[in-house]
């Protein structure tokens, strides 16, 4: 059996603020018309995960829709006109001050792929780093550097404190490319 995808006829931005919103008029497989609403934010989203030894390097951030200080990847949104590479090594510095000796790409997932377009591409520096300028220049992001050992994520995680899904997915992908050690009981 053959797997149909939808033709996309007509695309209407609908919203432009903190997000995007495009409205998509497409051809369903049995032919009929439907609106669909898709967030066009950003292009993509990198984020980067520190090894350092037996523990990884986080960023603290209030993050204002769940009114919460978290614990999070440093990364944040890439342009068209930079490689997500180059994104992931400028929100590195930026929020943590730290430039990558190097970074590969660990894994590519989507949010949300029933509503939004972007990929994020999480990073991985485990080679070291040196230090950078962080940039403080932007009152919304008060970004705090924190060194966590990778049992305490683990157990974080396990307690429901970590909610960030790029850095769940980063830790499972770690382990199971042997990155960082497997996921085990609390």
């Amino acid at each position: 059996m053959t797997e149909q995808t939808w033709t996309t006829t007509q695309r209407e931005e609908i919203y432009v603020g903190r997000v995007r919103l495009v409205d998509h008029t497409v051809v369903l497989p049995d032919g009929s018309l439907t609106h669909y609403e898709v967030d066009e934010s950003i292009a993509y989203a990198v984020a980067t995960l520190v090894i350092d030894h037996d523990a990884v390097l986080l960023t603290r951030q209030y993050r204002y829709p769940i009114d919460q200080w978290i614990y999070d990847l440093p990364g944040g949104a890439g342009t068209e006109s930079e490689a997500p590479s180059e994104a992931a090594r400028r929100e590195l510095e930026e929020e943590l001050g730290l430039i990558p000796n190097d970074l590969a790409l660990l894994h590519t997932f989507f949010v949300n792929p029933g509503r939004s377009a972007w990929p994020v591409h999480i990073f991985v520096c485990d080679t070291g780093t040196r230090e950078g300028k962080p940039d403080r220049s932007d009152p919304e992001e008060e970004v705090r550097l924190v060194r966590l050992a990778v049992t305490e994520l683990d157990s974080a995680i396990s307690r429901g404190q970590i909610v960030d899904p790029t850095l769940i997915v980063a830790r499972a992908v770690a382990a199971a490319s042997g990155l960082l050690p497997p996921l085990g009981p609390a």
